[in-house]
């Protein structure tokens, strides 16, 4: 199940405010400004930054090309 589009409009990263990408494949939300990966479990956004996850450079770069391949837009526009 994808998250709807109305959620997606409104989701945010609760650190600086700005738009995530959806990477539905990984079951993920990615801000690229801090690297940092929100998991979705069974549908829910995991927006607690205690429970967020950095990504080094190399994970960076891997999911940026997925979100570039994939045509992935962010949540909202800054």
């Amino acid at each position: 199940m994808t998250l709807s589009t109305d959620l997606l409009d409104i989701l945010a990263c609760p650190e600086d405010k700005g738009p995530l990408y959806y990477v539905e494949a990984e079951d993920l939300l990615y801000n690229p400004r801090l690297q940092r990966v929100y998991e979705v479990r069974d549908d829910i956004p995991v927006m607690l930054i205690d429970e967020a996850r950095n990504v080094d450079t190399a994970e960076h770069e891997r999911i940026m090309g997925v979100i570039e391949s994939s045509g992935l837009t962010p949540t909202f526009d800054a």
